[in-house]
């Protein structure tokens, strides 16, 4: 069978149904389904340009609608990660971050918002500090999910296990090139949400979004009840509107850590933040991307 050849008869999604998911995640899907609303999920790159500077400018990106907080851990070999972002990573280790300053970072963040915070790292940052130190200090300090994007759901188990005693969401990615198979372990190994990359290679600002995107949507959401945020790529809210009919969310990275590197300091990153997240949610709230839930 090919990589996007859909089986005759998808097996039957093993997650329970969103309502009786619990946190705070679960619950701002929940909330956006009632409202008809796409989500918003932001990617930040934490610490950059410091730890200290991260801290209003992902604030203001939740006072300004982001719906989610990815806090990107920075890491010295970003594979997955494009220019931007890379250039952001090289900018925070340099500040001095580390995964624990990130997990300080969400202890502060915390006492001052409730937006669901979710820990986006490579494994060699979780796996230096120890699973269960990693577990329990991002539990103790309020964040929602780990999002671990070069772990394999093959070498996933006692990970999850972990991370699920903890009351930690596990969000997996998947790709235009997962075959059906693998989107059945995806699936099994996610919750909160599930990250389907909209197009191969690496994330980046784009023109538009692959014309495939929603056949390879309607494959994903055979083997899953779980929201859809579509990330790589989203960087425009014409691309925002357009994946109302399509995704439960949209990702948006790259376009926001560039926002962050052309300024000048924090209180104008916070400002152009801000800026750019109202303009991609309002577009979230409008146009083709508003929808009744029974429309899915």
């Amino acid at each position: 069978m090919s990589e996007t050849a859909a089986p005759k008869s998808a097996p039957a999604p093993t997650h329970t149904p969103n309502s009786a998911m619990t946190g705070r995640v679960a619950q701002c899907f929940r909330d956006l389904s009632a409202r008809g609303e796409l989500g918003l999920v932001a990617y930040v790159t934490a610490g950059d340009p410091s730890l200290e500077a991260s801290e209003p400018i992902v604030l203001a990106a939740a006072e300004s609608g982001a719906d989610v907080i990815e806090l990107g851990v920075p890491f010295s070999d970003p594979v997955a990660d494009g220019p931007t972002i890379q250039r952001a990573s090289e900018r925070a280790l340099r500040a001095g971050a580390t995964l624990a300053g990130v997990i300080d970072l969400v202890r502060r963040l915390r006492a001052r918002t409730q937006v669901p915070l979710i820990l986006f790292s490579y494994f060699n940052p979780i796996l230096q500090m120890g699973l269960e130190k990693f577990a329990d200090a991002a539990a103790a300090a309020g964040a929602d999910g780990v999002l671990a994007t070069d772990l394999t759901p093959e070498e996933a188990a006692g990970y999850l296990a972990i991370m699920r005693a903890r009351k930690l969401d596990t969000i997996f990615l998947a790709a235009p090139t997962s075959t059906d198979d693998r989107l059945a372990k995806i699936a099994e190994c996610s919750s909160g949400f599930l990250y389907l990359i909209s197009r191969t290679g690496v994330t980046g600002t784009r023109d538009s979004l692959p014309e495939d995107l929603p056949a390879l949507a309607r494959r994903v959401r055979r083997f899953t009840k779980l929201p859809l945020a579509v990330g790589f790529g989203i960087s425009r809210p014409e691309h925002v509107s357009i994946l109302g009919g399509i995704a439960d969310a949209a990702v948006v990275g790259s376009a926001i850590v560039a926002e962050i590197e052309k300024s000048v300091s924090a209180k104008e990153a916070a400002a152009n933040v801000s800026r750019l997240i109202r303009s991609l949610k309002a577009a979230a709230r409008s146009g083709i991307s508003r929808r009744l839930s029974d429309d899915r």
